[in-house]
């Protein structure tokens, strides 16, 4: 089975918010549907974005014994 995310999006008096249930930090708003789902969008390209980079000053402290690779579209 693949894992899709699930985006969420809530009526509010401004417009909408949206964010993703799997993802903690990736919310977002708009003042219509569609913005809202292009803010959402970018939310978790920067979600991802700054988890990469947390991550690569974690491990580039030179541990020799970390293993990173691709995964791909994986399926759970």
């Amino acid at each position: 089975m693949k894992e899709a995310l699930t985006a969420v999006f809530e009526k509010s008096p401004q417009g909408y918010i949206g964010y993703v249930e799997e993802l903690p930090g990736a919310n977002t708003q708009g003042g219509t549907l569609e913005e809202t789902k292009a803010n959402l969008v970018e939310a978790i390209q920067l979600v991802l974005q700054a988890n990469r980079q947390l991550t690569e000053e974690e491990i580039g402290s030179g541990n020799s014994h970390v293993v990173k690779e691709a995964l791909g579209n994986v399926s759970i």
